[in-house]
């Protein structure tokens, strides 16, 4: 059975290319689904905390500066997911993140990136929008009620994840979903979803 790490930072800004670095990450591992561990931390990478960042996630400059540095928390995040496909909403933001600390690190990722929002989009077309607040209340998924800090939107991720494998069993009667299967869905349309798991257990 696959363990899946869902992931989720905060940050000071949009991306690294243009000097934004992280605040927090959290990451939970999801197997069989449930979640079966967790971790989180505050991180100071040196750089100020933006106040309209400040007041969006309600991480302040001070609780920055009393955390942890980047390197160590990033190096026992990385080893708490090892090799786990990693699972992020809006992957291509995380992705970016994960990816340059990584490479600060002199640790390139070989993790593979699933973006529960691209499958929402295919699996639930029907969503208001597919914000991970949106799915939430609609899906009636569990939640902490704090969006936009780290560990309370990994396991809104999590909950999502677990609700997303079992709409694909459920709607193409399958009794397990791979990673390679979730990579491929997508990259579909949600026109082509029936075509790309027929391919997916063709080959399988």
């Amino acid at each position: 059975m696959t363990t899946y790490a869902v992931i989720d930072f905060e940050t000071t800004g949009l991306s690294p290319a243009h000097g934004a670095r992280p605040t927090e990450i959290a990451a939970v591992l999801v197997r069989d689904g449930e979640i079966v561990d967790h971790y989180q931390s505050l991180m100071n990478a040196g750089v100020r905390v933006p106040y309209d960042i400040q007041q969006f996630t309600g991480i302040t400059n001070e609780m920055v500066r009393q955390a942890p540095p980047v390197a160590t928390v990033m190096s026992e995040v990385a080893a708490f997911v090892g090799p786990c496909p990693i699972v992020c909403h809006n992957a291509a933001f995380d992705r970016k993140f994960w990816a340059h600390e990584a490479e600060l690190l002199g640790r390139p990722t070989q993790n593979a990136f699933v973006c529960s929002l691209l499958l929402a989009r295919r699996l639930f077309p029907q969503a208001p929008n597919h914000k991970l607040a949106t799915l939430v209340h609609a899906l009636g998924l569990p939640n902490s009620g704090t969006f936009h800090r780290a560990l309370a939107d990994a396991e809104c991720t999590a909950h999502l994840l677990i609700n997303l494998n079992q709409a694909i069993c459920e709607r193409f009667g399958l009794t397990d979903v791979a990673p390679e299967l979730l990579l491929a869905l997508q990259k579909a349309s949600k026109h082509q979803l029936d075509r790309c798991v027929g391919a997916y257990v063709a080959g399988h």
